[in-house]
């Protein structure tokens, strides 16, 4: 457990002890940690739940031709296998591109907030540990998401929705942050908003109907959604965004001052919070679309000591984030059966 302790408190310390300094320095520590970080999540070996279904779908394809991947899974992942496979990258290949793009979007999204580090502390437990080293496609899709907001806070809508659509390649679930485009956009903008909306409309039209006559889909419709399958711990997860969810909402104006970026997290604490009836549905499905609000933690709870709170408290206020999340690290390591059997102890291919 020591490498996810360590993953916790020296990016914080690091990158909080250089912010103050020369800024070439805490350029540097940020570009370190992420690097670090990418190692530790490409070269895993046998960590996460999903690491032997994820191992015999790439040894399936060895061999194969592209069209036949890409028929087989999302194209943006099946491209990512067959190159890996092609080059004799192995697994590793597939694991370190997709725990590049987690940390491309980590660095990206964390770097715009106002306590950068104090983001990226939050990330760390779920975000990175237990999402990058165990839902490799959807934490490819979710790097892609941070990256995605970036480019939306900046009002930069085709970005956002080319981002999204890559993201979309990678894991199908994501095209539901189609919409968010349409939402931030500005309403005295009508061309802007109809041909946004007939994008996401032409979009979503392709996807459904690639979607509907692949066996991925049907494996994902049935799994999910028919099997009702139940995802354990999906109402703790679920809770962690309903948290910053309501906090949001209560002080939107202070937390978001401009008005798109705030109609954006507006609508991101609702899904969140519309999440928790749905876990009686579908806990599983639920608990999926949950993992693409989870920059929603990043975003309140790195804006609430130095919005909320005066200079006197605003250390008191981050140091009960800090050890909120550490102590979410300490129940996942120790208590969540899943990550304290899959995810404990960590190897890594360089170390065997």
């Amino acid at each position: 457990m020591i490498v996810y302790w360590l993953m916790y408190f020296l990016p914080p310390l690091v990158i909080a002890s250089t912010q103050t300094g020369d800024p070439k320095h805490y350029d540097r520590a940020w570009q370190v940690l992420c690097i670090l970080f990418v190692f530790l999540i490409g070269l895993r070996v046998e960590v996460g739940g999903d690491w032997g279904s994820y191992l015999r779908h790439f040894e399936s394809i060895v061999g194969t031709s592209l069209v036949e991947t890409l028929s087989d899974f999302d194209p943006g992942y099946g491209l990512l296998e067959w190159l890996s496979a092609t080059l004799g990258w192995e697994i590793y290949g597939v694991n370190i591109v997709c725990g590049a793009l987690v940390m491309a979007g980590v660095y990206q999204f964390c770097r715009q907030q106002a306590q950068p580090w104090l983001a990226l502390t939050v990330a760390i437990p779920y975000l990175i540990i237990v999402v990058a080293m165990g839902y490799t496609r959807q934490s490819a899709a979710l790097g892609l998401e941070l990256i995605a907001l970036v480019s939306l806070a900046n009002g930069q809508l085709v970005r956002y929705a080319i981002w999204i659509l890559l993201a979309v390649t990678f894991h199908k679930t994501a095209v539901v942050l189609l919409p968010l485009a349409l939402i931030a956009t500005s309403y005295e903008n009508v061309w802007m908003r109809r041909i946004i909306l007939a994008a996401i409309f032409l979009a979503m039209g392709l996807l459904g109907g690639w979607a509907a006559f692949t066996e991925e889909s049907q494996k994902l419709v049935t799994n999910y959604v028919e099997a009702e399958m139940i995802s354990e711990g999906a109402n703790i997860r679920v809770a962690m965004n309903a948290v910053p969810a309501v906090i949001f909402l209560l002080f939107s104006k202070r937390l978001a001052p401009d008005e798109v970026e705030r109609r954006t997290w507006i609508l991101l604490s609702l899904l969140s919070l519309g999440c928790i009836p749905l876990l009686g549905v579908a806990s599983t499905a639920t608990d999926r679309i949950a993992l693409y609000l989870i920059p929603i933690q990043l975003f309140v709870f790195s804006r609430i000591g130095a919005t909320l709170f005066s200079d006197s408290s605003r250390s008191l206020a981050n140091l009960v984030i800090v050890v909120g999340y550490a102590l979410v690290l300490f129940v996942l390591l120790n208590y969540a059966d899943m990550v304290s059997v899959y995810w404990v102890p960590y190897q890594n291919a360089v170390f065997q």
